[in-house]
């Protein structure tokens, strides 16, 4: 019998329950997560955006125990503010008040990557077509996130939007769907290629501007266990009107893109540099220029089934 998901609960139940002393429990990809918080933001938000993921039992294994509050004081009347914890520790400075589901989707992030060395992370976002991956390494600002909303509505299958977690015995992709999150334009672009998808609220005045986080696809969320191999790996850059242009890309560029992008590098030491280099030996590397989306998604599910894809040969506008 499958674990019952966050959406049985209910929002009033959910919220008693992140207001408890015991917290709720949920699965996402290979961690499993405690969190509480006493916000109706965070409540909502995981009401919207978390409704498809397998609650846990008080006898399950936990990863992470965090939580979202204001701290204490007379400051936050005037101006509120909310804090990260993990394990009763505030690891981050506060932030703006409003910004409390936010901070507690950065935070989990942080969990993974500072504290899960039982994976090598590299800052990506990672979908599967036909069993193998897509890596999409690149800054804030590239067009990633964009680019991964567009494609994970062109048939492509969710893995992470923001990590590319690679398993050392195998090399193979571990899934970590979670929400996916937008910022300032990105935002109205996927609403309106995509209206049917339940957003969060939008925050504005964040370090990155206005941010918003989507429901990741149920399916996504109920595959989380079935990884997939390195199949390409592309450096995404949004130019605005650009041609959808892929470009092969010499193979040391590629390692070195992924090394500077991954976040635990140091600690896998030459584990790591093997393991990277076997990712790029066994991937088609490229470039990446968009300023269309649809016309991108067209590019990358021709990637996908093995059709000519040079930049003399992408398709027309």
């Amino acid at each position: 019998m499958s674990a019952p998901t966050l959406a049985s609960l209910g929002e009033g139940a959910l919220r008693a329950q992140l207001q408890s002393s015991s917290g709720l429990s949920l699965r996402t990809g290979p961690f499993a997560a405690n969190v509480r918080s006493p916000l109706a933001e965070v409540a909502s938000a995981m009401a919207t955006l978390y409704a498809d993921y397998p609650l846990l039992g008080p006898d399950d294994f936990i990863d992470f125990r965090v939580g979202v509050r204001r701290p204490a004081g007379w400051r936050q009347v005037w101006q509120p503010q909310v804090i990260f914890e993990l394990d009763g520790q505030a690891p981050f400075n506060p932030l703006p008040g409003d910004q409390g589901f936010p901070l507690l989707e950065w935070g989990l992030n942080w969990c993974v990557y500072g504290l899960c060395h039982q994976y090598l992370a590299v800052h990506a976002a990672v979908l599967e077509r036909n069993g193998r991956a897509v890596i999409l390494p690149a800054p804030s600002g590239s067009g990633k996130s964009t680019l991964c909303a567009g494609l994970l509505f062109g048939g492509w299958r969710l893995l992470s939007d923001e990590l590319a977690l690679i398993c050392p015995q195998t090399g193979d992709i571990v899934p970590i769907p979670r929400p996916v999150s937008l910022k300032n334009a990105s935002i109205d672009v996927i609403q309106a290629c995509a209206p049917e998808v339940r957003f969060g609220s939008r925050v504005a005045e964040t370090s990155k501007g206005v941010v918003a986080h989507f429901q990741p696809p149920a399916d996504a969320v109920r595959r989380a266990s079935e990884r997939a191999l390195p199949g390409w790996v592309v450096l995404p850059k949004y130019v605005p009107e650009h041609p959808a242009t892929l470009q092969p890309l010499e193979k040391s560029r590629a390692f070195m893109h992924l090394v500077e992008n991954a976040f635990n590098y140091d600690v896998f030491g030459a584990e790591g540099f093997q393991l990277l280099g076997s990712v790029i030996d066994r991937c088609p590397c490229f470039s990446f220029e968009y300023g269309h989306l649809p016309q991108a998604v067209e590019l990358f599910n021709r990637l996908a089934d093995g059709q000519p894809v040079a930049a003399s040969d992408r398709p027309q506008a």
